[in-house]
């Protein structure tokens, strides 16, 4: 199992497959993995002393950062990551980021799952996808149906106030009207937009 991968100077920790959304634009569907990562199917979730294994064979002070990345929506596993981030802290100063859909509150049934990155994660990625409810869900296509949106705006709103490293992406399938009305949403509350380059 390819737990770790490295693109560039980030290391990358891939703790789960599980996602809740079926994004037009996922790689998952046309390949196994990217950028020189290997298969990144897990055969099962790995446990936290798996993960920690792993990153004691790295010298963590090295990367530019590290990121909760993978074939799947890190925060399913949300708990897992908070102890991987907080053994990461305990033995190093390297940044720690969190690529999400934001919509852990709906995956884990519970209000503000937000708060429990405070302290443990430095920066967040948050797939805005899109600028409305009706067109996100068209692009994102998540299991929780339009009310997947709104909670991907809370949580964003909660990570700006309390982490403050926050931004959104946007992946370049969409149109550039949509584009520039994401930015416009963006602008609104502050946070960047990266719009990214599909995957080939």
């Amino acid at each position: 199992m390819n737990i770790l991968y490295t693109i560039g100077d980030s290391l990358y920790i891939n703790i789960t497959n599980k996602c809740p959304c079926s994004c037009s634009f996922c790689i998952r569907k046309e390949m196994d993995g990217l950028k020189g990562s290997g298969s990144l199917w897990l055969d099962r979730d790995p446990s936290v002393s798996e993960v920690v294994d792993e990153l004691k064979k790295q010298e963590l002070n090295s990367y530019k950062e590290v990121v909760f990345c993978g074939y799947g929506e890190p925060l399913v596993r949300i708990h897992e990551v908070v102890e991987v981030a907080r053994y990461i802290k305990s033995i190093s100063n390297v940044k720690v980021r969190i690529n999400t859909t934001g919509i852990s509150d709906l995956i884990h049934k519970e209000n503000n799952t937000a708060r429990l990155l405070v302290g443990c994660i430095d920066a967040v990625s948050i797939s805005l996808n899109a600028p409305t409810a009706d067109e996100y869900l068209k692009v994102t296509r998540p299991k929780f149906g339009a009310e997947a949106f709104y909670a991907m705006i809370k949580f964003s709103k909660y990570v700006k106030e309390n982490i403050g490293d926050v931004a959104f992406s946007v992946v370049n399938v969409i149109s550039d009207e949509q584009i520039e009305r994401c930015k416009s949403l963006a602008d609104e509350m502050g946070i960047p937009l990266r719009v990214r380059e599909k995957e080939e």
